[in-house]
């Protein structure tokens, strides 16, 4: 996930200048019931401007969500409180807007609807209800908002009337109205969710760690403006939350994972590049909460009114953001240089860039990655063809499939977190993954998917790593590198298997297997870019092992 670049001065790229606001997403544990009212009161009394929890009606560990917001609205006197986001599955719409409503009214008009298409389908069968497709869950959360605003149009005279593929009322009565005009926010990933934030919604909530990387936001905001343009709306009147979570630490460690005034810049500029106007902070620490709010959030406001106000060339609204590092900020190790970024530009395929995210501060130190060495450049007399591109990005096929394995075990770790996925399966699941089967030989694991690329060979075990040593000698201390942080990132991986078992016997205590889960996340991003940085136009010029490149260009294509 990149970290934002330096916005000070520059134009901004997408700001809908909303008014910002920040609140925290508090875990809703049952286990110690005056606890989450605690810090629900303290995000009040630090001067935040809401409260948000999440929602899984099938977690015997955690509150109703509902009956939660309704104590807390009696609990608390200002802020704003809402579901991040509710599991509509489980939420018959006409009833959940009438509720919303009603409690809209009791707390004099501070709750906002956030709402979600549906997950953890086994649980939510388990609970009655009915388990729905991609596109039949969006769909549904379609006629559930027609219903719920519906609901609220007392102006309207007739009875409500709507017959849904999944939902239908069928002269319903209208009412109660609102306190104020309630929002309904979009927990929204996938193209088809975010037409609809454009079409229906009025606020877009993803949550970063969701996010494959910063970039999500621009290509969200850009699917989310369009739908808003041709259905006759104003993409602009469409709020931009995020669900946020970091540390608070001496050095920069990546996104969110540093210093309060590292904090302040990147939360600014996502405010004035991505167009995010609230930060609901993921956490469950006071003190975490009382440093966003009295340190953060305060600076991130007067920061954004000073960008706001700043004169600027007439040409400036809506064109691109620059983010180059500047002079005094020098450019992430990870990055090609300009001559190396030529060179893959010449060759046709791209390496996938380390963004410099990190979350948790003890990655940097198992991977040392300043000392990382790198090939010498191949010089401009080299030339490429198609089979040197379908070499180079095949090891990026791979990698893009370890990343999708990445991407399902943080799935997993979620499910057991909320409970509906107990830490024994996800020590099953994830030991039938590539990740563990492979034990991170890169030879092993080419050995299963080239014969994608090669059509007619596959690789036996090790053999890459010898082949390129064989072929160019200034290969041999980034191979070395590369084989020690295999044995590094193996390593890491045992530790999420021991913090699973862990688990097991300590079911209250999360907090170990997510570190696991968060330091595993770090270092194999990390040497995934770094792999493909330095080895993918190596292999457009060797293959993976001997003979293979003459093999493919004598072999009809």
């Amino acid at each position: 996930m990149r970290r934002p670049g330096r916005f000070l001065g520059g134009p901004l790229l997408t700001d809908y200048g909303h008014e910002l606001r920040f609140g925290t997403f508090l875990t809703p544990s049952n286990q110690n019931p005056e606890r989450v009212v605690g810090l629900t009161q303290l995000t009040e009394q630090s001067g935040l401007d809401l409260a948000t929890f999440q929602d899984h009606p099938y977690q015997s560990a955690f509150f109703d969500t509902w009956t939660l917001l309704s104590y807390l609205a009696a609990r608390t006197e200002r802020i704003t409180l809402a579901g991040n986001v509710l599991n509509l599955p489980l939420r018959q719409p006409a009833v959940l807007a009438r509720s919303v409503a009603s409690l809209d009214l009791l707390s004099g008009g501070r709750i906002e609807l956030g709402l979600g298409a549906g997950a953890f389908w086994d649980a939510i069968e388990a609970m009655g209800g009915r388990r729905l497709t991609p596109g039949q869950s969006v769909q549904a959360l379609t006629e559930a908002i027609e219903i719920i605003r519906g609901t609220w149009n007392t102006e309207e005279r007739r009875a409500l009337r709507i017959n849904g593929e999944h939902y239908r009322v069928a002269g319903a009565k209208r009412g109660p109205a609102p306190a104020h005009p309630i929002e309904i926010w979009l927990g929204a990933y996938k193209p088809r969710m975010l037409r609809l934030v454009g079409r229906a919604a009025d606020g877009w909530l993803p949550s970063v760690p969701y996010l494959s990387s910063l970039g999500d936001l621009a290509r969200g905001n850009a699917i989310i403006d369009e739908a808003a343009a041709e259905a006759g709306r104003d993409p602009a009147a469409i709020r931009r939350l995020l669900n946020i979570n970091g540390v608070f630490a001496r050095s920069n460690n990546g996104f969110l994972n540093g210093p309060v005034d590292q904090w302040v810049e990147e939360l600014a500029e996502l405010a004035l590049t991505e167009g995010i106007s609230v930060f609901l902070l993921g956490t469950d620490h006071p003190e975490a909460i009382q440093r966003f709010a009295h340190e953060v959030a305060p600076a991130v406001r007067e920061l954004v009114a000073a960008e706001r106000s700043r004169p600027r060339p007439a040409d400036a609204p809506g064109a691109a953001l620059v983010t180059e590092p500047s002079a005094a900020e020098p450019a992430s190790s990870q990055a090609p240089a300009a001559s190396e970024q030529g060179q893959y530009e010449r060759l046709g395929v791209a390496p996938t860039p380390d963004d410099g995210t990190r979350l948790h501060p003890r990655s940097r130190e198992l991977l040392d990655e300043d000392t990382r060495p790198s090939r010498p450049e191949s010089g401009p007399d080299v030339a490429y063809d198609d089979v040197s591109r379908a070499l180079g990005q095949h090891l990026i096929d791979v990698h893009d499939h370890l990343r999708a394995e990445l991407r399902r075990l943080r799935e997993l770790i979620d499910q057991v977190r909320v409970g509906t996925l107990s830490a024994g399966e996800a020590r099953s699941a994830i030991n039938q993954m590539t990740l563990r089967q492979h034990n991170w030989s890169l030879g092993a694991y080419c050995a299963s998917y080239c014969r994608v690329v090669t059509q007619h060979h596959t690789l036996e075990d090790d053999s890459v790593f010898p082949h390129l040593r064989a072929q160019e000698e200034a290969l041999e201390p980034v191979i070395d590198r590369l084989t020690e942080e295999h044995q590094v990132i193996h390593r890491v991986l045992n530790d999420v298997d021991r913090a699973l078992v862990e688990f097991i016997s300590q079911p209250d205590d999360f907090a170990p297997l997510q570190e696991a889960v968060d330091v595993l996340t770090d270092v194999l991003l990390s040497h995934l870019s770094y792999e493909e940085r330095e080895l993918v136009e190596p292999l457009a010029r060797y293959g993976f092992y001997e003979g293979q490149v003459r093999s493919l260009r004598r072999s009809p294509r």
